[in-house]
């Protein structure tokens, strides 16, 4: 929504960081959510249509360049976007080559997808706040929506949703490389048999529940801490955004600056979650 539509600050914010949100309502059936409190009374059968479209189409995106510059890809003096994609191949292949220490053709086309699919959910942020969602309300007001109702946000990875869905994959990965590695009875003894150990049997007994306590927080809290690292990221810098948005025309002085800087952020985080995704996969592996 448009900062002209007489909202208050305080609304206008809330505006922006909701959700457009479809789901199964006690009392409206299957149906988008009118304001933030029908969102959350949707509870699990709710979907937020912007960010499921946003994500995908970018990741479609990714693919149909990627997939130009192979179909493009020539022997002669290369074009730019072939560069473009033979340095980020070569980028990728380099940290992985670097920093994962087992055996796997999973590995570097993960790290690939993670960097530019994160990059360019990011990326989105760097587009005006009031931009497309402007265009999405009078999208909606065409077919009948209410204005106030018209809720849509554009940056993917602002979405504690698509952060954790991403992490918890990569938590996945982690445990089926650990058991591949392992063994199921490998992978057990590692969560129940370190940090702590000893050659006394009675002592390694008695030293199972804090060790495995130990490693689950451990095991844990590595796809927290990827998920809500991304989010926390984005989110603060979409809100910055907003609220510069809440300057009118007088946000032009203070938006180019912050996008600039941003875009450090934008590409640092992709490359953070990727990096560590290499690494936590690579420990998987690894025999103590």
């Amino acid at each position: 929504m448009a900062k002209g539509d007489n909202l208050t600050p305080t609304a206008y914010i809330e505006h922006h960081l909701q959700n457009l949100t479809f789901g199964l309502h006690p009392e409206n059936g299957w149906s988008f959510a009118k304001n933030a409190e029908q969102a959350a009374e949707m509870g699990f059968w709710a979907i937020h249509v912007d960010t499921m479209a946003w994500s995908i189409g970018l990741g479609i995106l990714f693919l149909w360049i990627f997939r130009k510059a192979a179909k493009m890809a020539s022997t002669g003096v290369p074009g730019g976007l072939q560069n473009f994609v033979e340095m980020m191949v070569e980028f990728v292949d380099n940290s992985v080559k670097e920093t994962f220490h087992g055996r796997s053709k999973l590995i570097a086309p993960l790290s690939l997808t993670i960097l530019c699919w994160i990059f360019l959910m990011n990326l989105m942020d760097l587009v005006p706040v009031d931009f497309l969602p402007t265009l999405a309300q009078k999208v909606g007001v065409m077919f009948g929506a209410d204005p106030s109702s018209v809720y849509f946000k554009v940056v993917p990875t602002t979405d504690i949703n698509v952060t954790l869905g991403m992490s918890l994959s990569v938590f996945a990965l982690i445990i089926f490389y650990a058991i591949r590695s392992k063994g199921v009875s490998g992978f057990i003894a590692e969560l129940t048999l370190h940090p702590f150990n000893t050659p006394n049997k009675f002592f390694q007994v008695l030293l199972i529940p804090a060790n495995f306590l130990l490693e689950v927080v451990t095991l844990l809290a590595r796809p927290i801490s990827l998920a809500l690292r991304l989010f926390g990221n984005l989110y603060a810098g979409e809100l910055i955004f907003i609220l510069i948005g809440l300057l009118g025309l007088w946000q032009l002085p203070l938006y180019f600056p912050w996008a600039v800087f941003h875009i450090l952020i934008i590409v640092l985080q992709a490359f953070i979650f990727m990096m560590l995704t290499i690494v936590y996969l690579s420990m998987a592996t690894e025999e103590h």
